[in-house]
């Protein structure tokens, strides 16, 4: 049983946008990290889209995604057209298509258009010669400052899920991997806490709260103590799950 919804714009390319989720495991050129989830380029119209095929749930999800949760895709598409309503960068949602059973969820994909882009924020924790490193840096900043005051609450905001676009000299920044967002006011706390899985490198975490302090009015103090708080707890917890995946792998 199929279930698609394919955005306004682009539904005189139903038969093609079909094609592609039909022929996704023979066709398209494969784009990015294939571990979690399966990307992959086609052309549409002279353009490149962008398919992003989640992998089937484990048995829980697959109820839960069947009658009680809304899937990754449509949660996707959701989000980024209120993003684009917003203002606020992403790449242009086209469709998302599930596919179920009577009794469980099994396979979705979301499509977008592909962005060509220069960086991504990881680059910028990697590489501090980086042309332009802290004008990025606190152009970032601003730009989750505006995030944050449109209400977005982007609970992936990692490294590699923010693409940055130099544009007539101006640097442009689109969210991707958009399956987990609130939209709601955000206290000062929540806001900080954001920052949190950015970086592990003091010098960054000292440029963004002296920008988040400009833009929000707080206290640079307060603004950079909580957010290196933050930064340091994420670490903890990251490195205490990786040590247990290792010894769990070790007794199996």
């Amino acid at each position: 049983m199929k279930n698609s919804v394919i955005h306004d714009h682009f539904k005189p390319y139903k038969t093609e946008i079909d094609n592609f989720i039909f022929n996704f495991d023979n066709e398209g050129e494969d784009f990015g990290n294939q571990q979690r989830n399966s990307l992959k380029l086609f052309t549409l119209n002279d353009s490149l889209v962008n398919i992003k095929s989640f992998r089937i749930p484990n048995i829980v999800n697959q109820i839960a995604y069947k009658f009680f949760r809304k899937s990754k895709a449509e949660r996707s598409f959701e989000y980024a057209k209120k993003l684009t309503e917003l203002n606020i960068g992403t790449p242009q949602p086209i469709a998302y298509f599930e596919f179920k059973t009577p009794f469980l969820f099994k396979k979705s994909y979301y499509i977008s258009e592909h962005l060509n882009y220069d960086i991504t924020y990881r680059e910028l924790t990697t590489d501090f010669n980086y042309p332009d490193h802290e004008t990025i840096l606190r152009e970032f900043t601003r730009f989750t400052y505006k995030l944050h005051e449109n209400g977005i609450n982007f609970l992936d905001h990692s490294p590699g899920n923010t693409l940055i676009k130099k544009v007539d000299g101006k640097y442009l920044f689109y969210l991707v991997d958009l399956n987990r967002m609130e939209f709601k006011a955000m206290n000062f706390e929540t806001r900080i806490k954001n920052f949190a899985r950015l970086t592990v490198h003091k010098s960054m975490v000292e440029v963004m709260s002296d920008e988040y302090a400009k833009c929000s009015g707080e206290d640079y103090n307060k603004v950079f103590n909580l957010m290196w708080q933050e930064t340091e707890d994420f670490q903890a917890r990251y490195h205490r799950k990786r040590r247990l995946k290792t010894k769990m792998k070790f007794w199996k």
